[in-house]
């Protein structure tokens, strides 16, 4: 690591505990798919068929929708936290790389971590509350409070990144010819 103290690194250690609850909450969502995916899938149901006939107005293939849509919402709350954790995790990686990180690389760190967690549970959230709302589309209007936030720390963490990846590039003196 380019010549700076581990206490440096440190600065950077809640971006990365975030990045990583997002990697653990994606499998453990992932592993409970595997282990419990039919029960999982009854649950939407069931909670979809507590409303049946006031919310959806007995129309079956509407409900039957709205749960398949929830589920495919829980997937991807399992699929983006592990990806965007996982790109987290190497943004702040890279930013440790590049030496000394100060309140930008800070600010990156923990805005990327915090937006990776936060947008997983978002879509998680969206997935649950669907069949008992009736459509999916209102579940990701009301949760827009976690949507909104957690995609613009992603957003917020990366131009950071970028911003201080460029500017330690432009502030490196070139190797001399050996």
């Amino acid at each position: 690591m380019s010549g700076h103290s581990t206490a440096d690194s440190r600065l950077l250690a809640p971006g990365i505990i975030l990045a990583l609850l997002s990697i653990l909450f994606g499998f453990l969502l992932g592993g409970s798919f595997g282990a419990a995916e039919d029960t999982l899938k009854g649950e939407l149901r069931s909670s979809a068929d507590a409303v049946f006939d006031t919310v959806y107005e007995g129309d079956a293939s509407r409900r039957d929708a709205v749960v398949a849509k929830s589920w495919s919402y829980m997937k991807r709350a399992h699929l983006h936290g592990g990806a965007i954790g996982g790109a987290a995790l190497a943004s702040i990686v890279l930013l440790a790389i590049l030496g000394r990180p100060g309140p930008l690389e800070r600010i990156a760190a923990i805005s990327f971590g915090a937006g990776s967690l936060l947008y997983s549970i978002f879509w998680l959230a969206a997935g649950l509350s669907a069949p008992a709302l009736g459509n999916t589309g209102q579940a990701k209007e009301a949760l827009s409070f976690l949507a909104i936030p957690g995609a613009g720390l992603c957003l917020l963490g990366i131009a950071g990144t970028l911003v201080s990846t460029l500017r330690s590039w432009a502030n490196s003196s070139p190797s001399p010819p050996a």
